[in-house]
């Protein structure tokens, strides 16, 4: 259901007034995140969340702090996107990144909390699966190739290139992904093995994408998925694997996510606002205002997809009014192009 900030404020004035007439024991107290949301002092903006949208926010707080002269105190951290909803959730954080939707689960986590969030898409990603600059010979993946080195039931058996493809050699199959707290982890499972979460186990995880770029770097036998942004960065240590769904193999680039060829691995990602802190902390609204703003420049700069100017407009238009709610249906959608999300950001 879509709520206002109008109506958010009255909601939290009743609380308030509610919160006044009880004993301090009162299980009917305010509850911990909302006492924090109405202090108009606090200068700080947490924000947690996705490692794929960290380079994003790292980019827009180092500008939001060199540039505007004000005196917040932004922390930028990454858990995954399941981690960050975690914290998000729980009213610990004002701010938080995603690499897919917010999931059902984590929508009535924040609803038993009373935490109200606004979905702002801020860019689309190209989920890239690289190997070692050194691996001469695969140039590209189908994803029925992926699932047979990911799936749960290759643990311990597909660890061999020549058991993915009869014509690679046979040489270790080293594997890098995301850990489990990660939305990559949630989104690429789902594309490639047909399942969310379901993988194998005995590989090589964390949800720092450095690790992993750093591990694939130096290993000539490995193969890993990261967020686009990850291959930009470190062109020199990493080799990108055209993906084959079926239609031809396609190499992740701007272009071919602007193009909708680049698929199922291509995603829109997301922040998602406490829309209580965005009303009662100016420091988090005069930040998602500037993030909003220069999304389209710093997004490409990190590299990855910048979206159409009309989503941003959208964005600005939905923070302002306090559009709170999500567009998808607690899951994330494989497929998702830069023109169906923005039909659904216009409906909204």
């Amino acid at each position: 259901m879509n709520v206002t900030l109008k109506e958010l404020a009255i909601a939290l004035g009743t609380l308030a007034l509610t919160a006044c007439t009880t004993t301090p024991n009162s299980s009917t107290q305010q509850s911990p995140q909302l006492t924090a949301a109405t202090n108009t002092a606090d200068t700080s903006v947490r924000i947690d969340g996705s490692s794929t949208v960290y380079p994003i926010t790292q980019a827009v707080a180092k500008e939001f702090q060199s540039t505007q002269g004000n005196q917040a105190q932004i922390s930028v951290n990454f858990s995954g996107t399941r981690g960050g909803f975690e914290k998000f959730c729980a009213g610990e954080t004002d701010v938080t990144g995603a690499s897919r939707p917010i999931l059902t689960a984590e929508m009535e986590a924040c609803n038993k909390n009373s935490v109200r969030y606004i979905e702002l898409p801020v860019a689309f990603d190209a989920l890239t699966v690289a190997v070692h600059p050194q691996n001469n010979w695969a140039q590209d993946i189908t994803v029925a190739e992926l699932k047979r080195m990911w799936e749960p039931a290759a643990e311990g058996k597909i660890t061999r290139w020549n058991q993915v493809r009869a014509s690679w050699p046979d040489r270790p199959l080293k594997l890098y992904g995301t850990g489990r707290q990660s939305g990559t982890f949630d989104y690429f499972t789902e594309a490639v093995v047909g399942e969310t979460r379901a993988s194998r186990n005995d590989y090589i995880a964390s949800e720092d994408d450095n690790v992993l770029v750093e591990g694939i770097s130096k290993d000539p036998d490995a193969l890993g998925y990261f967020g686009f942004s990850y291959l930009e960065e470190n062109q020199n240590k990493l080799k990108a694997l055209a993906v084959d769904n079926g239609e031809g193999a396609v190499i992740p680039s701007r272009q071919t996510v602007e193009n909708n060829e680049y698929q199922p691995l291509s995603r829109p990602l997301f922040i998602y606002v406490n829309a209580q802190y965005a009303q009662k902390k100016p420091a988090v609204k005069d930040f998602v205002d500037f993030y909003n703003k220069q999304a389209p420049t710093l997004v490409s700069s990190v590299g990855y997809v910048p979206l159409p100017e009309e989503a941003y407009d959208l964005n600005g238009r939905h923070f302002y009014t306090g559009k709170v709610g999500t567009v998808f249906e607690g899951e994330a959608e494989l497929n998702i192009t830069i023109s169906e999300l923005l039909r659904r950001q216009a409906k909204f």
